[in-house]
């Protein structure tokens, strides 16, 4: 049985580590001062949205999930054809309409799939499953590195989805805005209300950043810190502290919205990467994406890693 794994563009992971896994992307469409672009991981053109600095806030940026029609053609064309199962896993479904437009398309391809799956030469049956993973970003890309873990133990299809759809309940995500107006106004397109206006006006004045953690998309504040760079610190310390107390996946995940040189400035990240060496952990360290930048803002940092339960300070 061969077992495809999906993830839409939100999903950050390191454009060699989706090559390696053949991860095929869902893409999204960003919509960047009228102008619509195909978001589809494609490392050159991330580094030339960073390069000509189109998500920076002066401009106009938003997301839009692809339609359930175009999900279907991508499915029947791209994945029924290839696999015998296929999960798709998607951001957390109260940010996109990406989970129900895909769940729609599935529902489509398993009344389709047959015949243009016996014309490719596949023979048997196709099953598929699409799953709110709860997460973003940073925490999607753990979601999916732990699911290929698990496809290469060869479960049966129900114990393979049970154990993908409970793994999300132990995945923290710790995310570190660096311009909480940039972040409010995105929210307030959206109607999210997570970033309140005395937030922001804090964050300008004082020079506050917060670190924001929790299970998944819904984090809160945990601290505030007087800087950015304290506050990346603070973030990455309580990484290496997770990976030496032992995670429950062999995977930490960070990307951030800047370019590489400013990525290996980051303070605390050689701490982190010797922590992970010495634990035997792969960190899954890149760029953030096109969408997740829209998202968060451009400069802004996310890390995810799943252990046992405890606190941001433990």
């Amino acid at each position: 049985m061969r077992v495809g794994l999906i993830v839409d563009s939100a999903c950050d992971l390191p454009p060699e580590f989706i090559r390696k896994n053949d991860i095929f992307i869902l893409p999204l469409t960003a919509i960047i001062n009228g102008q619509t672009y195909v978001d589809n991981h494609d490392p050159a053109i991330t580094a030339e949205f960073y390069d000509r600095g189109l998500l920076l806030k002066g401009h106009h940026a938003e997301t839009e999930a692809f339609s359930a029609e175009s999900i279907q053609k991508l499915f029947l064309e791209k994945v029924v054809t290839e696999y015998d199962m296929a999960f798709c896993e998607t951001v957390d479904r109260s940010r996109s309409e990406i989970f129900d437009n895909a769940t729609m398309a599935m529902n489509q391809v398993m009344a389709r799939y047959q015949p243009i799956r016996e014309k490719a030469g596949r023979s048997g049956p196709f099953s598929m499953r699409v799953i709110d993973t709860g997460q973003v970003f940073a925490g999607q890309g753990l979601m999916a590195a732990h699911t290929l873990r698990l496809i290469d133990q060869k479960l049966s299809k129900n114990a393979l989805r049970h154990q993908v759809e409970t793994f999300a309940g132990s995945i923290y995500t710790c995310s570190i805005p660096r311009d909480l107006h940039y972040m409010r106004e995105r929210a307030r397109r959206r109607n999210v209300k997570s970033i309140s206006a005395v937030s922001a006006f804090l964050g300008k004045t004082l020079n506050i950043t917060p670190i924001v953690w929790g299970h998944g998309a819904d984090g809160a504040a945990v601290a505030k810190t007087r800087s950015f760079d304290g506050a990346v610190e603070k973030v990455l310390d309580y990484a290496v502290r997770r990976v030496e107390a032992g995670l429950l996946t062999p995977y930490v995940s960070l990307s951030c919205g800047m370019s590489a040189a400013e990525i290996e400035q980051l303070p605390g990240l050689d701490r982190l990467r010797e922590a992970c060496r010495r634990h035997k952990v792969e960190l899954l360290l890149c760029q953030m994406g096109i969408t997740s930048s829209i998202y968060l803002g451009p400069g802004s940092v996310c890390l995810a890693l799943a252990a046992e339960d405890h606190g941001f300070e433990d």
